[in-house]
């Protein structure tokens, strides 16, 4: 991979890598936590035979340096800036085939349903809903409208996200990280996922891992208790959901529709890492998806679930 500096939105520096002909169309590879671009090797490798593919390290994770003081510095304003100068940067004049996974998708969302989805043709959101769809989703299964059977969802999604409120507590998790967690990951993701042992994760993971807690407190609470009405995808959105995840239920996405109205589902069976797992056929999905969408200039209604 070729690699370059690219400035973020306040000076932080991000690294950048890139595999595949420039004058190809681009796809940019978003990871999530408590990764580094590093996770999307299998599937980039997969692609860069007919697109430039397009990987960089968040904020604070991976070669790219992290903001100061860290609180504060991991909002999703200052993610779309990244983003966007990395869009630019990489792909100026043209948009670009975003693709996310966990936190990746997560800030995916934000850039397409707000004025960055100009630089963006399609989005490929993989283990990752919108802060915003899940405020709206949550409040709905409160309210009753749904009855009982919303209030078996939001609680066994409650049980699910576990981590999220542990990530929350001050000191503990960069602790715990810093410690024997980060030894001990690669084993855990071994048994629960079923992870090859290629040398991932990297030796940031227990920085990366740290400083990515502040993506969780910038911005999961604020956003999730007022969420915002306008979070309409302005670009046709492909969504992957892997029925075994562990952390995020496939009722997250049940109202998707409300939000994404250019929406193609597909289901895989695979826990939350399928970009590991199986890079050929997420990266098989991705390429159909990005030529399609950047084939035509209008795009088919919502389409059903697709395996």
């Amino acid at each position: 991979m070729r690699e370059r500096w690219v400035r973020g939105g306040d000076g932080v520096r991000l690294c950048v890598a890139a595999l595949g002909d420039p004058e190809q169309p681009v796809v940019v590879l978003v990871h999530g936590y408590p990764d580094s671009k590093e996770v999307w090797t299998g599937v980039a490798r997969q692609l860069a035979d007919r697109f430039h593919v397009v990987l960089y390290d968040l904020r604070g994770c991976g070669r790219s340096t992290a903001p100061r003081p860290l609180r504060g510095g991991f909002t999703l304003e200052k993610l779309t800036a990244d983003f966007r100068a990395v869009a630019d940067a990489v792909s100026p004049g043209r948009p670009v085939h975003l693709v996310g996974h966990d936190w990746g998708s997560v800030q995916g969302w934000e850039f397409v349903t707000t004025a960055a989805a100009d630089r963006v043709a399609s989005f490929t959101s993989v283990s990752g809903p919108s802060l915003d769809h899940f405020g709206h989703w949550a409040a709905r299964r409160r309210s009753g409208a749904l009855g009982a059977r919303g209030v078996r969802e939001l609680l066994g999604q409650r049980l699910r996200s576990w981590y999220v409120y542990a990530l929350h507590t001050p000191v503990l998790p960069e602790l715990a990280w810093r410690g024997p967690l980060a030894r001990r990951w690669p084993g855990v993701l071994r048994r629960l996922e079923k992870l090859p042992a290629d040398g991932y994760p990297t030796p940031s993971l227990a920085r990366d891992a740290a400083h990515g807690a502040w993506l969780y407190r910038d911005n999961f609470r604020p956003r999730t208790r007022r969420p915002r009405g306008d979070a309409r995808a302005r670009v046709p959105v492909q969504l992957v959901v892997p029925a075994g995840d562990v952390f995020l239920s496939e009722h997250l996405y049940d109202d998707l529709g409300l939000w994404a109205p250019r929406l193609v589902r597909r289901r895989v069976a695979a826990g939350h890492w399928v970009i590991r797992t199986q890079p050929e056929r997420v990266a098989g999905w991705i390429a159909e998806f990005a030529l399609e969408t950047g084939a035509s200039s209008g795009f088919p209604a919502t389409e059903p679930s697709a395996g």
